[in-house]
């Protein structure tokens, strides 16, 4: 699955979801996880509901989205479009994440991941 971190120095995730000019994405399964890509996020001059739209839209085909902190309105627009948000409480380091969620994928993920899993299955297939 293709999962998101917003990250200002490429290693942790600190950056706030509003406030993310990139996010660094890795394509990641049970037994494999690669860096794919950095994504640019072109926001223009628009108000605060443009940023969020454009940053939701550049991460349409991502399962997950790791930040270090994200409002509520820019939450739920990531939700409606059926990407999950996921606030790092300690600024970890985006490898370590990586590390844990594979873990979980090899054993029982819990259901929200199983479905945030099956976005990415369904649009490898489409």
């Amino acid at each position: 699955m293709k999962v998101a971190f917003a990250s200002t120095d490429k290693v942790h995730i600190n950056e706030h979801f509003g406030k993310a000019k990139e996010f660094y994405l890795w394509e990641i399964g049970p037994d494999a996880a690669e860096f794919t890509g950095i994504l640019q996020v072109d926001e223009g001059d628009g108000d605060a509901d443009d940023r969020i739209e454009a940053r939701s839209a550049a991460l349409a085909d991502c399962a997950l989205v790791y930040v270090g902190q994200i409002g509520g309105p820019a939450a739920a627009r990531l939700v409606a479009k059926k990407i999950h948000p996921l606030k790092s409480k300690t600024a970890e380091p985006i490898t370590e994440v990586v590390t844990r969620l594979q873990e979980v994928l090899r054993g029982s993920p819990p259901p929200w991941l199983r479905k945030a899993m099956m976005k990415n299955a369904g649009a490898a297939k489409g």
